[in-house]
């Protein structure tokens, strides 16, 4: 991790205030849902969508149920609040994504929101021949955790110092996975500095910008939307998210 990275302020006071338009931001998803419609349907495949710092599966509920309408095999992490990695979560995880895998018979996908975005990176790290693709909501890979204003969250939540990393868990959180990857951040993100939350561009590896909370980044209507769009690209055909036409309106350029 550089040295930039590891130096960067988290968002100020005025955009953590900023994160009570989480709640108006679901209202719009709720608004949003006959526009979203209109999103691409998938092929069915399974789809793990793993919740924030603190939050449970409730906090997911809504892009789940969104995604089961476009036709995945849609399941939360089913570990009641994330409090960090405390002893089992990793086993938990890992055992899940095998489940998921075996008992559909093919890749699964890895969403996450923020701490659960760091893990779906490292579980495709550790099994890349069971994960098709990963995306991320707002979370801080690429970035020290005192870049975030929810260090202190996650060490009084987990009994970990945040700096801890598990190299038998994937090993650096920085490191891109080996599948197709998407990081969809926010500029006004109010929780953790959005640099952070930004990948390298490659082949296989992007990056989307939303205007949007940290806290209603899950349920957003634009980030949901760009969720369903990558989660329906055939397996092995991973293109960059395309953003001509209307979509160039919606979705800031991510290189401005």
């Amino acid at each position: 991790m550089s040295v930039a990275a590891h130096t960067l302020r988290p968002p100020s006071r005025t955009l953590m205030f900023l994160e009570g338009r989480a709640l108006h931001e679901l209202g719009a998803f709720v608004g949003a849902l006959p526009l979203l419609s209109l999103a691409p349907r998938g092929d069915g495949h399974p789809v793990l969508v793993l919740p924030g710092l603190v939050a449970s599966d409730v906090s997911t509920r809504p892009l789940r149920a969104f995604l089961r309408t476009r036709g995945y095999a849609v399941k939360g992490w089913g570990q009641g609040r994330n409090l960090g990695l405390r002893p089992g979560v990793q086993q938990a995880m890992v055992d899940l994504v095998q489940e998921m895998s075996d008992t559909h018979g093919r890749k699964i996908s890895l969403v996450g929101w923020s701490l659960g975005g760091l893990y779906a990176r490292q579980l495709a790290k550790m099994m890349p021949e069971r994960v098709r693709g990963v995306i991320t909501l707002g979370s801080p890979f690429a970035a020290g955790p005192k870049s975030t204003n929810a260090w202190r969250v996650y060490e009084f939540a987990s009994g970990r110092r945040a700096e801890e990393e598990d190299a038998r868990f994937g090993g650096s959180l920085a490191g891109c996975p080996p599948v197709p990857t998407t990081a969809i951040f926010s500029r006004t993100d109010g929780i953790c500095a959005w640099q952070g939350c930004v990948e390298k561009t490659s082949a296989t590896s992007e990056s989307i910008e939303v205007e949007s909370s940290h806290c209603g980044m899950g349920h957003h209507p634009a980030a949901v939307y760009a969720v369903a769009e990558r989660l329906a690209q055939p397996e092995g055909a991973w293109k960059p998210f395309d953003r001509s036409g209307w979509r160039s309106v919606i979705f800031p350029d991510p290189n401005r």
